[in-house]
């Protein structure tokens, strides 16, 4: 038998690779001859760096950037063996976890550092970004990342204003003249799993602006902001940001990626498959063994085990989905098209005690779903 594992991590207990040791294991116990392809996967969010570099042969390339309060730090992306492909996650110069949560104010913060990641993989020669843009600290709009990359940003005096949130409804004007001229013949590709618009009730800084520190008078500031900056960009580079699904992720990286790269927005799972060159590896496949931490509805909504799903439908493989826990009714079990779903912790574990016994728990887990295919 065949058996293709493509998991997400268990967050905070068991990394992908992790878990498809564990599950060989458990398969290889009762199926000791089984073709077993481990096919570690990721939806574009915290650890997907770790999956993609063993896909691209990749090299951990580290600079010093500018953090989200323009503070000198080190940061790092990928870079393919072949200095084709850049794999760079905005969280990495950007995100919230550089920030001690008495920082957390996205009126001041900037994706200055994430234009200086994409700079020096422009420099290095690559054809390809596949930027990432999960775990922001921002809500700037993307004029951060693109100051790095040589865009200017005027005030209606003509002064060229700092990149953070709080100038946005100052943006009278975009100037190109110096943009980085390797930009127009590079493709960027952007996981991004979000639908939201650039601004309005449900845009960047009304969704996600009070997890990244402003209070509502400020949430007001910076949707007005946003509302200002694609009306210049509309008028200045011709692209309406504000109709584009996703163009608010990131607080409005989305759109500003639009924009100022010429970016397309992509499913994270999405992406990460077609580096993996998923619907190709699990041709001829028995069944899919997936996983995450947690199982619920949420899962189904543009996450790893939905993306296994998708593909494995269209060739007819069966779904085996092992996760840390289940929350899910039986009807919920049903509509998901997975085949067989089982929870791995022990009912009788603490949280603490099961995550620390993840390997073993899968193992049994595996072994036990793997009887119920002997005939």
């Amino acid at each position: 038998m065949k058996f293709v594992l493509a998991p997400d991590k268990y967050k905070g207990s068991l990394t992908g690779l992790e878990f498809c040791n564990a599950v060989a294991e458990g398969v290889k116990e009762v199926f000791p001859k089984a073709d077993i392809m481990k096919l570690p996967l990721a939806d574009g969010g915290d650890g997907t760096i770790e999956v993609v570099k063993e896909y691209l042969n990749a090299d951990l390339i580290t600079l010093k950037v500018s953090d989200p309060l323009f503070r000198q730090i080190r940061s790092s992306y990928l870079l393919s063996s072949d200095k084709k492909t850049a794999f760079i996650e905005m969280s990495e110069a950007s995100g919230y976890k550089l920030l001690q949560r008495s920082e957390m104010n996205c009126m001041h913060t900037t994706t200055i550092g994430t234009g200086e990641l994409i700079v020096d993989a422009l420099n290095n020669g690559v054809k390809e970004i596949i930027l990432g843009i999960g775990g922001s600290a921002t809500n700037d709009g993307g004029i951060g990342m693109a100051s790095a990359l040589g865009y200017d940003f005027l005030d209606s005096d003509g002064n060229i204003l700092k990149p953070i949130g709080s100038n946005l409804d100052i943006v009278a004007t975009i100037r190109k003249a110096s943009v980085h001229k390797r930009l127009d013949g590079v493709r960027v590709n952007v996981a991004c799993d979000v639908s939201n618009p650039f601004y309005g009730p449900n845009g960047a800084a009304h969704v996600y602006g009070p997890q990244k520190g402003v209070n509502s008078t400020e949430v007001q500031l910076l949707d007005a902001g946003l509302k200002n900056l694609a009306r210049v960009i509309k008028s200045d580079l011709e692209i309406d940001v504000q109709n584009i699904k996703g163009s608010g992720a990131a607080g409005g990286l989305g759109g500003g990626a639009i924009a100022f790269l010429n970016a397309e927005l992509k499913s994270g799972i999405e992406l990460i498959k077609e580096i993996a060159d998923f619907d190709n590896a699990i041709k001829d496949a028995d069944w899919i063994i997936t996983g995450e931490g947690k199982l619920d509805l949420q899962t189904l909504s543009g996450k790893t085990i939905a993306g296994v799903l998708t593909s494995a439908k269209r060739k007819g493989i069966p779904v085996a989905a092992l996760c840390g826990s289940v929350e899910f009714s039986p009807k919920d079990h049903e509509m998901t098209g997975l085949s067989y779903i089982a929870a791995v912790s022990n009912e009788t574990e603490s949280l603490e005690v099961a995550m620390k016994n993840s390997y073993k728990n899968l193992v049994i887990a595996t072994n036990r779903f793997c009887k119920t295919l002997i005939k």
